[in-house]
């Protein structure tokens, strides 16, 4: 007895693959799923943050950050790739610095403050504080301290004029991290208690002594007192 060969299925004349239609792409991820994602991000970046000041890196493991951050271990994977791309993430300033110092240097004592507070209110997150969880000892903490010295105040210093650009860059960096420590970690109640541009009209001009000198920060151009 012969066997009976069954013909594949046709599509159906009203398909798609009969009328010759083109498929319809798939629609764009709505703006909720777009903004879980960057969350889910953040709290990741953040449990790598918490762990350092605590850890050295080589005990640090993705099991312990997606612990940390209530994700799985493949999730952190999907939006980083692996361990070495989300720890060189963590202690690069590089996209912070872009942010940080995306004005022109006559405005950008207020700029500072103002994305400083701005980060703090709207993200949860400062652009610089966690230089201050960098382990004294280590290599992590070598790396963010490099990181941050190149990526943040000699980038900085590179754009102020005079022979003391370099320690006026160093104290308007720390002017700004001052104001993270307090709004963020002290959370100073009267601080926290202003409005954005209030903080800025208070505060950037103290900045911007530094950056381009003054009352405040002294005559640019003068040289730093020797080292004693």
């Amino acid at each position: 007895m012969s066997a009976v060969s069954t013909p594949p299925p046709t599509a159906r004349a009203d398909g798609p693959a009969a009328s010759g239609a083109p498929t319809a792409a798939s629609p764009p991820a709505p703006a909720s799923a777009r903004r879980d994602a960057e969350a889910t991000k953040a709290a990741i970046l953040r449990a790598v943050r918490y762990l350092l000041a605590r850890h050295a890196h080589a005990d640090i493991t993705l099991k312990a950050v997606a612990e940390r951050a209530g994700v799985s271990p493949p999730l952190i994977l999907k939006y980083f790739g692996n361990k070495d791309a989300l720890f060189a993430r963590v202690m690069s300033f590089e996209a912070d610095a872009d942010a940080l110092l995306d004005a022109p240097v006559a405005e950008l004592g207020r700029h500072m403050v103002r994305h400083v507070v701005s980060s703090q209110r709207e993200r949860g997150a400062d652009p610089l504080l966690r230089i201050a969880f960098a382990p004294l000892h280590g290599e992590q903490g070598d790396i963010l301290r490099a990181n941050f010295r190149t990526q943040v105040t000699e980038r900085l210093t590179a754009r102020l004029d005079g022979a003391d650009a370099a320690v006026r860059a160093e104290l308007a960096v720390a002017a700004v991290l001052g104001l993270g420590v307090m709004y963020g970690l002290a959370r100073g109640d009267e601080l926290r208690a202003l409005p954005t541009e209030s903080i800025v009209d208070r505060y950037g001009p103290t900045v911007q002594a530094h950056l381009t000198g003054g009352p405040a920060g002294g005559p640019a151009g003068a040289a730093p007192p020797p080292r004693g």
